[in-house]
């Protein structure tokens, strides 16, 4: 059987009394953006690119640990690298 100390017993007897008052609250409009509006498609170009078979295996192995695709990674790492030298 579990051991109940002082300060339990007191608060166990001293339970919360509700009254029925009036709740004061307003409905606020929502605010939050659609999940689609959240995704921003920029525009592409498709390129041919070889890449050396050390690199893409880096980018397929960390991309799966992600569950991302591996073209994805290599993608923003080069727009990470033309906004730094912009």
């Amino acid at each position: 059987m579990p051991v109940i100390s002082e300060k339990e017993k007191l608060s166990m007897k001293n339970k919360i009394k509700y009254k029925d008052e009036p709740i004061n609250m307003k409905v606020i409009r929502d605010f939050l953006p659609r999940p689609e509006d959240l995704v921003i498609k920029e525009k592409q170009v498709k390129v041919t690119l070889n890449l050396s078979k050390k690199s893409v295996d880096f980018f397929k192995n960390i991309a799966s640990k992600q569950n991302v695709a591996y073209q994805s990674m290599i993608r923003k790492l080069i727009d990470f690298y033309t906004a730094k030298h912009d």
